[in-house]
């Protein structure tokens, strides 16, 4: 799955530590969603959603 994740924090300015924080989860857990080696949970994705005040499907999208 692709993501906007990266786009998204840099154009905040947010570190990955930073974003951690605020979604409460490890920066390790950043970067592997950045990078997809790791999909977010359906709880997750939407505490991502809700932060960015976007859409789901406008941060995360099938690669199909």
């Amino acid at each position: 799955m692709k993501n906007r994740l990266k786009v998204l924090r840099a154009e905040r300015d947010w570190s990955q530590a930073e974003l951690a924080t605020r979604l409460d989860v490890s920066r390790q857990a950043v970067n592997a969603i950045e990078t997809g080696k790791h999909d977010p949970s359906l709880p997750l994705a939407f505490r991502i959603a809700r932060l960015f005040d976007m859409p789901i499907e406008e941060i995360f999208h099938d690669e199909a």
